[in-house]
């Protein structure tokens, strides 16, 4: 099987973090505007809830099956064998977890009142199932997912558009919520027989894939925690309007990290091939890089959205969700931090089986997440969850970052970090100056300051010869000399 070059699946990549960015800048505003805060935060509310069972469902097949398959996709018996038996593994658990699901729906009665978005919600467990982009992730496949992913999300912002027009929309909007982020997975299903065999191989070993898949779903089940249980809590110890701000805060911080942890995304089933090749320099190589681009990326990413929160909260969300700037301003830091752990963890740790400390880190930082929004939330609501969110992250960065600590110590030794503060330190100072000018309208704000900052901030890159700028830029830069 044709296996692209690590260049071209990060283009492809890159295309699908950026429609990941454009379509919610386009959508988010629409939407918190027609349904306010309480009606985003119904559709939170009902997403959250369905992911915990269609974490279940998956059983960490989604992590898993990357490594698992990136092993063997030179081999078509035993990546057909493997990919049957996770299928058929994630087919039983999704039918226990919508049996766990009609249950919980029906006999808790919060939840039954909005029982109808709960279920059209939870269309995206079986979705999710048989969409198996794991096994496109480790074919390295980027050109179609991103290709299927931008179709679908035009689709979703058409539907939008034509059925959301007022505050009661809201079963709408869970809906094409749910073509937009899983409607591709139909398609991946009719096309899986061009990657695998679909009749029976036989021999199946499910025994193999037992303890690996349950420290994966370990691993999801801490980390859902303190991602989705932040907007469980926030409903059941507050309100859904606490919700709908918190939901605004998370998705500005979302957009920046589908940004930030894209490179990761490519890498991951690349890596995985390395280390199981034992190709210990390349695979040194590649985290360096992904070091690299996380700091680069994320730094500016979040002192611009923390200088200028409000204007973003007024640009996405509009005034009435202006309550959602402190959870802005606490959660933003996030960003970096699941960047760098994304790097520790998914891309060190789990190529290199030891996933059951990327699940000890995960606990820790739930237990943490848990107990501060147990404390927080009564008293601070969305802001409260925000800094249990940012605690935990907190916690799971220097717990991976102990456990890598000989590793990291020779990667951090080759970051470039001169380059780095020399470009930041000028861009900062304009970004603070246009923060200070009497600039009106918050369009005009956030994109005068955009362009000045980072513009100063990519030729201070160019100017300090940045490796990674460097390595895109450099070909299209005329040559010295003769």
């Amino acid at each position: 099987m044709k296996v692209h070059s690590i260049k071209l699946n990060f283009i492809m990549n890159f295309l699908l973090t950026a429609s990941s960015i454009l379509f919610p800048l386009i959508t988010f505003p629409y939407v918190s505007r027609v349904l306010g805060p309480t009606g985003t935060g119904n559709v939170t509310m009902g997403t959250s809830v369905v992911s915990y069972f269609t974490m279940v469902a998956m059983l960490g097949v989604p992590t898993y099956g990357v490594r698992v398959c990136a092993r063997v996709r030179d081999d078509r018996i035993e990546l057909s064998r493997t990919v049957q038996e996770l299928m058929i593994m994630n087919i039983g658990m999704m039918v226990l977890a919508y049996i766990a699901f009609f249950i919980t729906i029906l006999c808790v009665p919060s939840f039954s009142v909005m029982k109808t978005l709960y279920f059209v919600s939870a269309l995206a467990i079986v979705l999710n199932v048989i969409g198996v982009n794991w096994l496109y992730q480790a074919l390295e496949q980027y050109s179609y997912i991103t290709m299927m992913s931008l179709l679908f999300k035009v689709v979703a912002l058409i539907l939008m558009f034509t059925f959301v027009h007022q505050a009661n929309d809201y079963i709408a909007y869970a809906l094409i919520t749910v073509i937009g982020g899983f409607g591709s997975s139909i398609f991946n299903f009719i096309r899986l027989r061009k990657l695998v065999d679909l009749r029976p191989v036989g021999n199946y070993d499910f025994k193999r894939h037992i303890r690996p898949m349950f420290t994966f779903f370990a691993m999801t089940v801490a980390t859902t925690v303190y991602t989705n249980l932040d907007v469980v809590m926030l409903g059941l110890m507050r309100s859904n309007y606490d919700v709908g701000l918190y939901n605004a805060a998370v998705k500005i911080k979302t957009i920046m990290v589908s940004l930030v942890t894209s490179l990761g995304t490519v890498l991951l089933p690349r890596i995985s091939y390395y280390f199981e090749q034992n190709k210990i320099q390349e695979f040194h190589a590649l985290v360096s890089k992904a070091f690299s681009f996380v700091l680069l990326l994320a730094i500016p990413c979040c002192v611009y959205l923390m200088v200028f929160a409000k204007d973003t909260i007024l640009l996405l969300s509009g005034e009435s969700f202006l309550e959602a700037i402190p959870a802005v301003m606490v959660i933003t830091p996030t960003i970096l931090l699941i960047g760098l752990s994304n790097i520790t963890g998914i891309q060190v740790l789990v190529p290199t089986g030891r996933e059951s400390l990327v699940l000890r880190s995960v606990v820790y930082g739930a237990i943490v997440d848990f107990v501060l929004n147990m404390c927080l939330i009564p008293v601070f609501g969305a802001a409260g969850a925000a800094f249990g969110t940012l605690m935990a992250e907190c916690v799971v960065f220097i717990v991976q970052l102990f456990y890598l600590r000989d590793m990291v110590k020779e990667i951090v030794q080759h970051l470039e970090w001169r380059s780095l503060i020399c470009s930041f330190a000028p861009a900062l100072l304009v970004l603070v100056g246009v923060w200070c000018s009497p600039i009106q309208g918050v369009f005009w704000r956030l994109l005068v300051a955009g362009i000045a900052f980072f513009g100063v901030y990519g030729i201070g890159l160019i100017f300090n010869k940045e490796e990674i700028v460097m390595s895109v830029i450099g070909k299209y830069l005329p040559k010295r000399g003769g």
